[in-house]
């Protein structure tokens, strides 16, 4: 008799052990001459050498599965346990598989654009309106050359630029006020990475997700890192942020130069940085359109509507706007819709 410790590092114990520890129990069933116990990522196992060095193996196959898929089913178990390979069947384009398994790939041609382009450049710019995904795939893409173990961390950043809103007066301390600006890169981490990995990845500062101000003075060796809302960096910052990249690093910048919150006399840094960087080898770009928005059908309407106005201001004749007063643009766009 011998005791083997196996370690589960790879994926979320909860995930892997199942609803009440179900999946342990199906997995002991399955090995009834072997006694085992599991407590967090440790399993401890006690019987003959040879059976539980195949314990070993069949539980690191599983957990190869379950890192994969986000999930661990009982007829994956009881396969890989026989010997056989689970019946899971490949999706075309699939980035990663999400919580509970949910495949995430890209929806529209653009989308599928910059997996590729992300494939073969360093640095990425994505860019269109909001709800095309831009961020969301970022992510996915970041998150599988984690998982792959093609770099060691994951750096999301964000201006932190209020959109008409002072958020000063909220209680809390420095994390506090801040949060609010980065929510939407942990709402899209949540959907990709159960709870407890990812507190697991963010306690080890392998995921970091930070305001831009604190990326200065860094080099960012080993990572992908991704930028958002980048139409909200001045021209100081965007520059800041690129001389970050280090050895072995991708950054992926998105922004809408439409949603832009700088004050009006403030210039973008992406729109700089754009006609600045044209050109330059190792720096790929996509473009996103109203076709690309996935989500509610409302939101393309909105998009489309907000064109026309524009349109409308820009065709209104010069002479009859007055500079900073808004209202009286809006009757004139108005007129011209």
């Amino acid at each position: 008799m011998i005791e083997r410790i196996i370690i589960i590092d790879k994926v979320d114990p909860v995930t892997f052990y199942g609803v009440n520890n179900a999946n342990i129990q199906l997995i002991r069933n399955l090995f009834p001459k072997l006694r085992m116990a599991a407590r967090g990522s440790v399993i401890k196992v006690i019987g003959d050498d040879s059976e539980t060095m195949v314990f070993e193996e069949k539980i690191k196959k599983l957990e190869d599965y379950c890192a994969k898929y986000n999930k661990l089913t009982n007829e994956v178990i009881i396969d890989t346990i026989r010997g056989e390979l689970p019946k899971e069947i490949e999706l075309d384009d699939v980035i990663i598989y999400g919580v509970n398994g949910k495949p995430i790939s890209g929806r529209t041609p653009n989308q599928q654009l910059l997996v590729n382009t992300f494939k073969q450049n360093d640095l990425t710019f994505a860019l269109g309106p909001a709800g095309t995904g831009k961020t969301y795939i970022a992510i996915a893409l970041a998150v599988r050359a984690l998982k792959n173990r093609e770099v060691r961390k994951i750096i999301l950043s964000r201006p932190a630029v209020e959109a008409g809103e002072k958020l000063g007066f909220l209680p809390g301390d420095m994390k506090d006020k801040i949060d609010p600006y980065l929510q939407p890169l942990y709402d899209a981490l949540e959907d990709m990475i159960p709870a407890n990995k990812l507190k697991e990845y963010m306690d080890g500062n392998i995921i970091q997700i930070a305001p831009l101000a604190f990326m200065r003075g860094r080099t960012l060796n080993e990572a992908v890192i991704v930028l958002d809302e980048t139409q909200n960096t001045t021209t100081h910052q965007i520059k800041m942020f690129l001389t970050r990249l280090g050895m072995g690093s991708k950054m992926i910048i998105t922004g809408d130069v439409t949603q832009i919150d700088l004050p009006h006399s403030v210039r973008s840094g992406l729109i700089q940085a754009l006609g600045v960087l044209k050109g330059v080898p190792g720096i790929g770009r996509v473009e996103f359109g109203k076709k690309d928005i996935v989500r509610h059908k409302l939101v393309q309407r909105i998009v489309e509507a907000y064109e026309r106005y524009d349109e409308a201001i820009r065709a209104a004749k010069t002479e009859a706007e007055v500079p900073g007063d808004e209202q009286k643009n809006d009757k004139i766009a108005s007129k011209n819709i």
